[in-house]
């Protein structure tokens, strides 16, 4: 990227920070799904333990279904507020993109970090390797974060628009889905993955990354 990309990429991320500080709904609604989910899961068990692969699994389960309140709406929003010519007129393609897309990681970070230790505490699971299970939280979060922001745009002005990002999320980032919960298990003291997960869950980060931008220069420019 150009200086001038990353200078375009911070004043979208914050921008879109100043919108969500005023207009909190999409936070409001990931962090009650969340507590809902974690209230649920700890009422389940009733003070039984996990097995390991079962409490990463749904650790995962509880991130990612949190996400899909609000990691796709950064364009919708945008759309319903009929602000989104205007972006198209004045913000740079991949300004646009990165900068939804940090701000979305920015919102998954901090979900992340209400969420985890709430649910170490409440299923009772001894963290064995914490510098994996950050590693992997980082690489997961961005693979979702990016998903959504690109789906998000994908399916602005759908009229089942968070349906659709839903139903067409979960394949995209099962490639670090399914990794990041082995790697979770192996972190919470179960049988540990392989290093090489993380190397995979980055590598196809990347290419994620790469393809998003180059599929974002079409949409944003030819829609």
């Amino acid at each position: 990227m150009q200086p001038s990309t990353f200078k375009g990429v911070r004043l979208v991320c914050r921008k879109e920070f100043s919108l969500g500080l005023r207009e909190p709904a999409a936070w409001g609604a990931m962090f009650m799904f969340a507590l809902t989910t974690l209230a649920c899961i700890s009422m389940s068990l009733a003070g039984a333990g996990l097995e390991p692969k079962l409490a990463a699994a749904l650790l995962w389960v509880s991130l990612f279904f949190a996400s899909l309140a609000g990691a796709d709406r950064g364009f919708a929003d945008e759309d319903l507020a009929r602000t989104l010519p205007v972006l198209r007129l004045y913000g740079p393609a991949q300004a646009v993109l990165f900068g939804k897309a940090a701000y979305t990681l920015l919102v998954l970070v901090v979900l992340a970090v209400f969420i985890v230790p709430l649910y170490l505490i409440l299923v009772d699971v001894t963290v064995t390797a914490p510098l994996v299970l950050v590693l992997t939280l980082a690489l997961g979060l961005w693979g979702i974060a990016m998903t959504g922001t690109l789906l998000g745009a994908l399916a602005t002005g759908a009229t089942v628009n968070h349906g659709l990002v839903a139903i067409l999320m979960l394949p995209l980032v099962l490639p670090v889905f399914l990794p990041a919960i082995a790697l979770t298990a192996g972190a919470f003291g179960g049988a540990a993955a392989a290093t090489s997960y993380l190397v995979g869950m980055g590598l196809y980060d990347a290419v994620l990354s790469v393809g998003a931008s180059v599929l974002f220069d079409y949409l944003w420019y030819e829609d």
